[in-house]
């Protein structure tokens, strides 16, 4: 029996939550609003099933949703990982056994597992827009992309092809759109409403915060095309890419983790296997494209802890915790050991879509750490 997520938030305390870390925290975010360079931002606590807090600032309110970036892989991940406690999917299948168009170009070989983990050996495999929006096409591009190393050899983030492959599975495996899935085999039964992908474009200037250039200095300044930037355009943001076009409230998304330990929807192997971490290592590739040289923990499309505490994951939980951090300013994870989740969403992002400046690099590490620390 799948029971719906409480939404209200509760006191602090009653769900073990220290008020006094939390007021630090809120207060730290909120900075980045009144006195910095963000146009919005929410966050959301939550441990033990419940809200601990959920604060919206800036032009913004509670309603607001918020575009997800990567840190909609950890919901792309929660879907997977339900797939395979309910016996739809096995780690160790190839993917072209499940979509039979992908086996071209030597791809027959890559698994499930891999592809999950970012080793699949195909990081930068293109499908834009308009491609995208048709399923012909994706299967079309399927065929046509190629290996740049051989699969399991090489750990790089799959960010333009990774969450395509695992959305077409899923509709192979279930025989609903992954939109659809998500609609009605998740964010519907739990409630958790503002978890949405491929919001039409008619609806998006009502709900979803606007992305914001942070460091613009005149009119005439361009943003950087590409990467976050890509999803500005409302045509794109529709196509409904799954792991950085989901959009939600930071409350929905520290809800979601929730779900995964206290809803019954999930089994509680699935979810332990899911975020068990596989390797701990430093990606491949260039730093705007999740490369760099401190070692990241991979679960099951989550980065983990582990360690080394990587993809700006905070090294005041336990190795356990997982997540997924987001351009530029956003985070959001789960520690198992505390039971506690948080969530951080904004819309302000640098021209270039990333913020590598020491004071950016720092500012994620000092609110993950703050957050990671406030179960009492």
């Amino acid at each position: 029996m799948v029971t719906p997520i409480d939404r209200t938030v509760a006191d602090p305390l009653s769900v073990g939550v220290n008020p006094h870390k939390l007021d630090v925290l809120l207060r730290r975010v909120r900075l980045e609003v009144e006195h910095g360079p963000l146009p919005s931002a929410q966050v959301a606590v939550a441990r033990n099933g419940r809200l601990a807090a959920f604060e919206t600032w800036g032009d913004a309110d509670p309603g607001t949703r918020y575009i997800l970036q990567s840190v909609g892989r950890s919901v792309v991940a929660g879907v997977v990982w339900k797939l395979l406690g309910e016996g739809l999917l096995e780690l160790g299948e190839r993917v072209s056994a499940i979509i039979p168009e992908f086996a071209e170009n030597g791809k027959g070989d890559v698994t499930v597992e891999q592809v999950l983990t970012h080793t699949a050996g195909f990081p930068f495999a293109p499908l834009g827009y308009p491609k995208m929006c048709d399923r012909s096409r994706r299967l079309e591009a399927f065929a046509r992309w190629r290996l740049d190393y051989p699969p399991g050899s090489r750990f790089q983030f799959h960010l333009t092809s990774a969450a395509w492959l695992l959305a077409e599975i899923v509709e192979r495996r279930t025989g609903l759109t992954f939109a659809d899935y998500v609609r009605t085999q998740v964010a519907g039964p739990l409630g958790l409403t503002s978890l949405e992908l491929g919001v039409p474009e008619e609806r998006q200037s009502a709900t979803i915060a606007p992305m914001t250039a942070t460091d613009r200095t005149s009119d005439d300044q361009e943003v950087d095309p590409w990467g976050p930037w890509f999803l500005s355009d409302p045509r794109v943001l529709a196509a409904g890419e799954p792991s950085h076009s989901l959009v939600g409230t930071a409350a929905d998304v520290a809800l979601f983790f929730q779900a995964m330990e206290h809803s019954g929807l999930w089994k509680p192997e699935a979810v332990a296997e899911g975020s068990r971490m596989r390797f701990a290592k430093a990606p491949e590739g260039a730093e705007l494209y999740g490369g760099g040289d401190r070692r990241t923990g991979m679960g099951l499309f989550v980065t983990v802890a582990g360690p080394d505490a990587g993809g700006n994951l905070p090294s005041t939980g336990s190795p356990e915790l997982y997540g997924n951090s987001g351009a530029a300013y956003q985070l959001a994870f789960m520690d198992p050991e505390s039971g506690l989740s948080f969530a951080w969403l904004c819309n302000g992002y640098p021209l270039t879509g990333y913020d590598l400046s020491r004071r950016g690099r720092a500012l994620l590490t000092n609110v993950a750490n703050l957050a990671a620390d406030l179960a009492v």
